[in-house]
């Protein structure tokens, strides 16, 4: 399962001093990937992904959020810094599932 949004960047509010840096995938593309990846997961609910923005792709896992309804993406400074993307700024993002 390959998909690619728009999605804005967010800071975790737990983690701020840290600027752990996120985006949160459609609710309807979560609610497909609950489905299919329905049974024991690895921690946290997390689900092994090979993610892109622009030039930069990378992999690592997505993490269900109860409070946002979706799964949230990891966005890790090295990206963030070479695609020249900040927090509040949108991005388009491939997600391809990997591992299932």
């Amino acid at each position: 399962m390959i998909v690619v949004f728009d999605a804005e960047l967010w800071v975790w509010d737990a983690r701020r001093g840290e600027t752990w840096t996120f985006v949160s995938l459609p609710q309807d593309v979560s609610e497909e990937i609950r489905e299919i990846t329905d049974g024991p997961r690895r921690g946290f609910g997390a689900v092994r992904v090979q993610a892109g923005i622009g030039g930069s792709e990378w992999k690592t896992s997505i993490f269900p959020d109860a409070k946002r309804g979706a799964y949230v993406l990891p966005v890790k400074k090295a990206v963030r810094k070479a695609e020249g993307i900040e927090e509040g700024d949108v991005a388009k993002v491939t997600v391809e599932l990997i591992d299932l």
